[in-house]
């Protein structure tokens, strides 16, 4: 079998005949010009996106098991109520009270918890975001919250697009911005949840990468790290372009070394500042490993879960039957999902982000089934697919995608909100 053509990497920058981006051209041609180029891609993930939102609220409508449950845990006086549970309800504690990190011991508590759970786990970026955007609006955290939630999803899409755009073309990257909108962990990306935050930085700071804008891509990844600890994931990967670039010397020795030096900023300060203000430098880690249980475990979390999925069983901790077999599914579509995009011979950056994250989420005791949420910033795993499905027309694929955002608004949002813990 003859080898897949190489995506080029290494594809000329965008020439100025571009609407609006010749020298001189005003705000109002660039404007234009910004929405003639991410304009489809976002209006397909819009679309797509609210197609699968409308069917999840529809479900938990249906069912009414919401009405039965805590609001702190997937319950609420009505099915909007679900999306800012959970996770959204320790942002929305941060967003109001702020931080007092601690340490708490948990007497006669539940074996593995050892330490009360402390809204110190959560970083601070996008609480804080909701703070402004409420405080400047009006808007209650709640109302806040989405809204930075669902503009940060458009700027992912916009992200996804602008890097898929650069290695297979327009076509394909339209396709990735509406891949992502109907992923597997889909459901946090309107919701109360800090995941589109991190895949729009994600997608931004691995673009400047490419692009060779490197402070850029150093103050991205920093900001990134203000908002999820899988930025290590990123930091790693925009630090290991940078030695290389380094190496070949084609962006001079300052640029690169200074994306090396800020990528780290932002996620060592957090973690640092929790430990200084718990009075025990590693309380970020206690607080995850004791109060959340969540840790790298080098897979073994991760392999008796698969394990007890396969066999029948729920002897493992955190079991949820039907998340956890939509996670294994996905779990064993990796390998083929890794081999097609490393045929592609994408840029180090994507490389090296996506197989990070893969590792970490696999290699990290959690909720199994939350594994479809977890491998959302992998979003170079979808190149592959969007590049295959380019040659399908446009009411081919608009039959496809359509009815990925329908079944999304089941797995990718009913499934982990309602019949597991997103």
């Amino acid at each position: 079998m003859s080898a897949i053509p190489a995506v080029a990497s290494d594809a000329p920058e965008r020439r100025s005949e571009e609407p609006g981006t010749a020298p001189g051209a005003g705000w109002r041609g660039r404007a234009r010009a910004l929405v003639l180029r991410f304009g489809p891609a976002v209006w397909c993930y819009a679309v797509l996106k609210l197609l699968g939102f409308t069917v999840f609220m529809k479900l938990l409508s249906f069912s009414g098991e919401y009405l039965k449950k805590h609001p702190r845990f997937g319950g609420g006086a009505n099915p909007w109520d679900v999306v800012a549970s959970w996770d959204g309800w320790w942002y929305q504690q941060v967003a109001e009270f702020g931080y007092h990190p601690a340490l708490v011991p948990v007497a006669n508590g539940v074996p593995g918890f050892t330490v009360e759970q402390n809204s110190a786990a959560f970083f601070p970026l996008y609480p804080g975001l909701m703070r402004l955007v409420s405080d400047t609006t009006g808007l209650g955290l709640y109302g806040a919250g989405m809204l930075v939630s669902v503009v940060a999803s458009l700027f992912a899409a916009a992200g996804i697009y602008a890097v898929v755009d650069r290695l297979a073309g327009t076509r394909a990257g339209v396709i990735a911005a509406g891949l992502w909108a109907i992923a597997p962990g889909s459901g946090a990306e309107w919701a109360l949840y800090s995941d589109s935050l991190f895949v729009a930085l994600a997608a931004w700071a691995c673009y400047c990468v490419m692009t060779k804008q490197w402070v850029a891509a150093g103050v991205i990844t920093l900001v990134a790290g203000l908002n999820r600890p899988t930025s290590a994931a990123l930091i790693g990967a925009v630090g290991l372009a940078a030695l290389v670039e380094l190496y070949r010397r084609e962006s001079g020795v300052v640029r690169p070394l200074t994306a090396m030096l800020l990528a780290p900023v932002g996620l060592l300060g957090y973690v640092g500042w929790v430990g200084w203000r718990a009075g025990e430098w590693g309380a970020y880690f206690t607080l995850q490993r004791d109060a959340w249980l969540h840790y790298f475990d080098y897979g073994q979390g991760t392999f008796y879960a698969v394990r007890g999925v396969l066999l029948g069983r729920s002897d493992y901790p955190f079991a949820y039957p039907v998340a956890d077999l939509l996670a294994t599914l996905i779990v064993f579509s990796l390998p083929a999902l890794i081999v097609l995009l490393v045929r592609l011979r994408p840029p180090l950056v994507l490389t090296a982000y996506t197989l990070a994250t893969i590792v970490s989420v696999l290699g990290s005791l959690g909720i199994f089934g939350n594994t479809s949420r977890y491998l959302l910033p992998a979003f170079p795993l979808l190149i592959a697919l969007a590049v295959a499905m380019r040659k399908l027309s446009w009411p081919v694929l608009a039959a496809v995608l359509g009815s990925g955002a329908i079944a999304s608004g089941w797995y990718g949002g009913y499934v982990i909100f309602e019949l597991g813990i997103p």
